[in-house]
């Protein structure tokens, strides 16, 4: 009786441990297979070198290649104006006409003062020339010859002064009629009739802006400008000379549909910002641009060999930028990279952190895809493919 009360006991504790064991190596399984179906299918690219075609943008406000500032050289009320805001005048075209009355006595006066020197020029000619038959004659004396000489060299130059006087007026005159020196667009007119124009006004009366051809106007600083004539190898108008053409980009984002060259870059550097102003020529197509625009000047810059990624690829924590690297048991290493700040606005070039060959996860980046994170890596390409082909059916 006693033995079978033992042997029951060892039978249920043998039969318990069984169990556990069973349940153990399950539960085991289980846990494997939900590891296993855990990991998220992840589209991975491997890193290769290429070349890359970049861009560098500098900010650029864009002026006539001629803005002439408008300004009276006489001062008077404005007694008409002759164009309109916007409108489109040729060389020697009439903009304003300044009160004429004052100017125009003005040159009546000059003219009389004119004609009274001339009478008296040749009242002194006629004497001169009398006074000198009768000095040869010896019947009048050497001074009295020489005083009529220096009364005729005085008329002379009385003459030659009021006629100097009515050349003036009339350069007065004509100065209230003003005119464009040269074809363009009539800017901004603030002063109208009865407005008092004078040469010493801060405000012109307008500006014609040339714009068949236009300039934009960027800044490059120092060290930019250093590298141009690679440390005086090279002039900086053989540097300028070698740049390629460049891209406007205007207001609106659009690219404009001409190219562009720079022109010139200034020798001096500023004080104040350290920097040299750098002017860039466009043909202006249909008058579109117009002096006072603001848009952006596009270098083209190349990249030989160098690692590209996509940027959605990347994350940036505290200023340091990391890309996702496929590691051993496809595991995420969270790698810090380096790239440059030129980029074409898909992709980074990559300077440190990353090797040729290695695999980075890019999608799921900062959500699924984290440091630690096991992963099943599908080739990028290969799904866009699946894609393509899917959407194709």
């Amino acid at each position: 009786m006693n033995k079978r009360l033992i042997e029951m006991p060892l039978k249920s504790i043998a039969l318990i441990g069984i169990a556990m064991s069973v349940a153990i190596v399950s539960c085991g399984k289980k846990e494997g297979q939900q590891q296993q179906q855990a990991a998220p299918d992840i589209a991975v690219v491997t890193v290769q070198t290429s070349d890359a075609e970049l861009e560098s943008a500098y900010p650029c406000i864009i002026k006539g290649k001629k803005d002439v500032d408008i300004r009276p050289q006489v001062s008077g009320f404005i007694t008409k104006v002759c164009v309109d805001e916007g409108q489109h005048v040729s060389a020697g075209q009439t903009l304003f006409i300044i009160d004429q009355v004052q100017f125009e006595a003005a040159v009546r006066q000059a003219e009389a003062a004119v004609a009274v020197a001339q009478e008296s020029y040749n009242s002194s000619l006629i004497t001169a020339q009398n006074k000198q038959k009768l000095y040869q004659k010896n019947i009048i004396s050497e001074y009295e010859n020489q005083l009529a000489q220096n009364n005729l060299a005085m008329a002379k130059s009385q003459l030659a002064q009021a006629q100097a006087g009515l050349t003036s007026a009339r350069k007065n005159l004509s100065y209230t009629v003003v005119k464009a020196p040269s074809a363009g667009y009539v800017g901004a007119i603030p002063n109208r009739e009865g407005s008092l124009a004078s040469p010493s006004s801060a405000t012109p009366l307008t500006t014609v802006s040339d714009i068949d051809e236009v300039y934009a106007y960027i800044s490059f600083n120092e060290h930019q400008v250093l590298e141009m004539t690679e440390g005086g190898k090279k002039s900086l108008s053989a540097a300028v000379a070698a740049l390629p053409a460049v891209k406007l980009r205007l207001s609106d984002g659009t690219d404009y549909p001409l190219p562009g060259k720079v022109s010139t870059v200034t020798g001096n550097i500023d004080n104040m910002t350290g920097s040299a102003s750098v002017r860039v020529l466009f043909k202006n197509q249909n008058g579109m641009l117009r002096s006072g625009s603001t848009g952006s000047i596009v270098f083209p810059v190349h990249q030989a060999n160098v690692i590209q990624i996509p940027q959605n690829a990347t994350t940036e924590i505290q200023d340091i930028r990391y890309a996702y690297v496929v590691g051993d048991s496809n595991k995420i290493e969270a790698r810090a990279i380096q790239v440059l700040s030129n980029n074409d606005g898909k992709n980074f070039v990559v300077t440190d952190g990353l090797k040729a060959g290695e695999r980075i996860a890019v999608e799921g980046v900062g959500m699924t895809v984290r440091a630690g994170t096991v992963i099943n890596p599908v080739d990028a390409a290969k799904r866009e493919e699946q894609k393509a082909q899917q959407q194709q059916k």
